[in-house]
Formats: structure tokens, C-alpha cells, sequence
């Protein structure tokens, strides 16, 4: 119908238009030739709907592939201004929103959340000088200390490369290969190995990083996420029956306590270490497969993070979002562990491939507070202005952006300036010490069923990788390793008198 003017009225918002607003006439039926004739080429709707379904998904993230997500905030409740000078953390009350992201690791899409693996824990911080990510696990450590070495290790605990299958002969050469993994392995097969919830389990930033306060004073600290409503775990009993009742009771959980009501929350606290301490301390701080001890580096209180609310899409909200921990903020910066300085490369170049050039100016990713303002141009899905007519090269003389010394990042001394390929062993980098700690540091029932969870989980290895393991464990603790031996029924690693009981 035509308006007074002459000009066409718009179509009903409730019309359905093909992607580019114009109305749909029907879309329950094909253009053909004749009722019972071929479809035609020319019915560009049925082309153009096909043609998008088969672009729907953008490919899953290598690793973390599947996962969840909520909004919230993050309220600090303590005074950190001594140690950082991150704009948002310079006030008690302060509050800056925020979107997290758990996950686990190894498994694709289809995996069941109840899968014994690390969770990832993401989080993003849009403040009001830029977004900033944290992007840590469910665990202190790690695997592996090097990033060179992430690429064999995540091949390791992939399908194999004929059968397609994940295979535990795999996944147990490599750790018992690598015993810098014994830590992690120890933790991940103990009683945290497979949390309740995402709601229920800790969060670390698991590497070390830096803070820098007005003064121009460095730090290094680690991140700790602590669960509000507490630590809860599952037995490999009730995860193996969840896997088939329900594939996504993680992500359930998490959405459904929002959707009534409730909120996820977890307390920040942090360590904090004086810079000069990094060459003296009894563990090489930049290790990430190391924790420090609380008793030398007491956690301190930041602030609380709030979960309140879902994503209004799901795929916009939370498979779009990309984190990095190359996305950070005055005041926050890095430290020479050499898996986070890989990461700071290969987080940000996952997403340019797995969403686009663009990423970052996606809703979810953009900051909430700030505009970016720089000289990135064109790519593929530029769907804004594009910088519009102004020039796209710097410096300039037509009052483009222009640096500010007052954001530059710190510097700090290295230890060993040289350059190489430094292996990061030391005295200081004992990889049975922490692991053994762990073992001991458990109550009698947890150290039984850490025992039984590992026997059960080389049940089926070959007996060389099971005997090199098992050595490996023995190392940590001589008791933990006797244990397993008996297990898996390895004579050759028991005493004469425990053979032959």
C-alpha cells in the first residue's frame, strides 16, 4: 500500500525477508517446472538458504572445541592500586561487565561435558581502557612448559591418525615421554578431575603474568578464581553415567541455574611475587607446570565475578567470543613463561582463521566501553564503516590516532639475555617433586581412588608405556608408585617383598 507521499509503505516487521530485507513470498515450497517438475536455479531464496546452511558453522576450535558460556560482572572488594595500576581494579565497588566461557579441552563438539579433561576458564573483562582477557583452567598447571611442544602433545590426546579413535596407548606414551606432565596428570586423574558443575569447580590463569602500578613498580602474580558455591566433584562412575543420560549436563547446569534465578560466582584472589624473588625461588616461577606455595605467596583478595545472566543467541554470544591472553590492559602484562609467550601468538591467530580478519570488531569481542580506534583495513566480512574516508597509515597529518606514552608496556630484565634453544631444566625444575606433593597432600580415600582412577585409565596401554609411567609416578612418590605397579600387576617395578605377596 502506497503512503500519502506516493512512497511504498514497509513491509509488516513480522514478513520474512531473505538476508537482504526483501519480503518472502512462500517458504514452504520450491520453484519448479510444473507441480510435479524439476526445481529451478532461479529460485534464488531456496539457493541462497541452502548455500547459508552449509556456511553455519564456523570450524570448532582445535582445542577447547566445546563449551558455555554467561554474562555478568565483576565488583572488586579490595584495594590492589600498591601492586597494578589496571583501571579497572582501582576502586572497592567498582563493577565492569564481563562474559566467561568454560570448556573442555581435548573432546570435539559432540563430546560429553562429563569427559575426565581440564576445563577451560575464560574470561573476558570489558573495561574502560579495552577488553581484557584472562584464559586459564580449571587447574594450576599444566602439561607441558614449551609451547613447541603443544602441537605433538594436543596430537597426542587427538584421534589417531587411522582409526580415528582416541587411544590410550597415545595419550599415556606422551605424558610418560614427558614427565614434566606428571603434576597436571596427578591432578587431573585425582578427585578434581571431573567437576560437578562449571559452577563448582576453581579457575587459575595458570601462567604467571605481570602487574605494574603508577609508579612504574613490576610484579608478578598468579590468577585464582575461587567457587562460591564450593568444589564439587564426580566420580568416573557417575560421569560415565552421565556421558549417556545427558552429553551436556555442564552446559545445563550452568544455563538453567541462571534461567531460575540463581547466580555462578567465584572470588578473585591473587599471588603476588616481588620481581627480584624470580632468580632465587626454589621453583622456577615461570614454570607453568610449577605452583608457588601459599604459604611464601599468600592469596590476597581482588574482587567477586558474577554469572547473571545467559546468551540471548548461542552462537553469537559464545561461539563467536575469542580470548586470548595477548588481550590485556594497562597495568596487566606478561612474563617470560614460555608456554603463555606462545599462547600470546597462537590464541589471536586461531581466531583470524577460525572467524575471520575481523574478529575482534564482532559484538561479543568489541569493547563495551571504548572504540578501537587504529589503522586496521579491509578483510573478508568488514561490516563496518571501515574507517570510512579517513586515512588508513600512521603517522599522518590529519589528526588520526596517535600513540600515548603513558600506555607503553614495562620492561624487565631477563635473566639470561642470550639467545638459543634453551631447554627450561634446572635444579629448580625437579618434575616429581610438586606431583609427589600433591599425592601426599591427599587423604587416604582420595589417593585411593586417584590409584584406582590411573589403573583403570592404563588398564588397556601397552605394558612398556604402562612400566615407563608407572617409573615416572614411582619417582614422585615411592608408595604411589608401588601402588600402581601392583595395579596394573608391573613385577619388575615392585620391591622382592611386595612381589611376591
Amino acid at each position: 500500500m502506497a503512503s500519502s507521499n506516493g512512497s511504498q509503505q514497509p513491509h509488516s516487521p513480522k514478513t520474512l525477508t531473505d538476508n537482504f530485507g526483501a519480503p518472502v513470498g512462500d517458504n514452504q515450497n520450491s520453484l519448479t517446472a510444473g507441480a510435479g517438475g524439476p526445481t529451478l536455479l532461479a529460485d534464488h531464496h531456496l539457493i541462497e538458504k541452502l548455500a547459508h546452511f552449509n556456511r553455519e558453522r564456523v570450524p570448532e576450535r582445535i582445542v577447547h572445541a566445546k563449551g558455555g558460556g554467561a554474562f555478568g560482572y565483576f565488583e572488586v572488594t579490595s584495594d590492589v592500586s600498591e601492586y597494578t595500576c589496571a583501571a579497572f581494579l582501582n576502586g572497592v565497588g567498582k563493577r565492569t561487565e564481563m562474559l566467561a566461557r568454560f570448556s573442555t579441552v581435548a573432546g570435539e563438539h559432540g563430546y560429553a561435558d562429563t569427559d575426565r579433561d581440564p576445563r577451560g576458564f575464560a574470561v573476558k573483562f570489558y573495561t574502560e581502557e579495552g577488553n581484557y582477557d584472562i584464559v586459564g583452567n580449571n587447574t594450576p598447571i599444566f602439561f607441558i612448559r614449551d609451547a613447541i611442544k603443544f602441537p605433538d602433545f594436543i596430537h597426542s590426546q587427538k584421534r589417531h591418525p587411522q582409526s580415528g579413535l582416541r587411544d590410550a596407548n597415545r595419550i599415556w606414551d606422551f605424558w610418560s615421554l614427558s614427565p614434566e606432565s606428571l603434576h597436571q596428570v596427578t591432578y587431573l586423574m585425582g578427585d578434581r578431575g571431573i567437576p560437578l558443575g562449571w559452577q563448582y569447580m576453581n579457575g587459575y590463569g595458570s601462567h604467571t603474568f605481570s602487574w605494574t602500578n603508577r609508579e612504574g613498580k613490576t610484579v608478578w602474580v598468579k590468577y585464582h578464581f575461587k567457587a562460591e558455591l564450593g568444589v564439587k566433584n564426580m566420580t568416573r562412575e557417575e560421569a560415565q553415567r552421565l556421558a549417556g543420560a545427558d552429553p551436556d549436563f555442564h552446559r545445563r547446569g550452568l544455563f538453567d541455574l541462571i534461567d531460575g534465578g540463581d547466580v555462578a560466582s567465584w572470588k578473585l584472589f591473587v599471588q603476588i611475587m616481588p620481581l627480584e624473588d624470580a632468580a632465587t625461588y626454589r621453583f622456577d616461577p615461570f614454570d607453568v607446570t610449577k605452583t608457588w606455595s601459599h604459604k611464601d605467596y599468600p592469596l590476597i583478595e581482588v574482587g567477586r565475578m558474577v554469572l547473571n545472566r545467559n546468551p540471548e543467541n548461542y552462537h553469537a554470544d559464545i561461539e563467536q567470543a575469542a580470548f586470548a591472553p595477548s588481550t590485556i590492559v594497562r597495568g596487566v602484562g606478561f612474563s617470560p613463561d614460555k608456554m603463555l609467550q606462545g599462547r600470546l601468538f597462537a590464541y589471536a591467530d586461531a581466531h583470524r582463521y577460525r572467524i575471520g580478519t575481523n574478529y575482534a570488531a564482532l559484538p561479543v569481542n568489541r569493547p563495551h566501553a571504548t572504540q578501537a580506534a587504529n589503522y586496521m583495513r579491509d578483510g573478508q566480512m568488514r561490516f563496518d564503516a571501515n574507517g570510512g574516508s579517513a586515512d588508513n597509515y600512521e603517522p599522518n597529518s590529519f589528526g588520526g590516532p596517535v600513540q600515548d606514552k603513558r600506555y607503553e608496556e614495562p620492561s624487565y630484565t631477563i635473566m639470561d639475555s642470550r639467545t638459543g634453544r634453551f631447554e627450561q631444566k634446572s635444579d629448580r625444575n625437579d618434575d616429581y617433586v610438586q606431583a609427589g606433593d600433591l599425592y601426599r597432600l591427599m587423604k587416604a580415600d582420595e589417593q585411593d581412588r586417584l590409584v584406582d582412577t590411573i589403573v583403570a585409565a592404563m588398564g588397556g596401554v601397552r605394558r612398556d608405556v604402562q612400566l615407563r609411567a608407572v617409573g615416572n609416578f614411582g619417582k614422585c612418590d615411592a608408595i604411589f608408585g608401588e601402588r600402581l605397579a601392583r595395579g596394573l600387576e608391573l613385577t619388575e617395578l615392585l620391591p622382592p617383598s611386595a612381589a611376591v605377596r
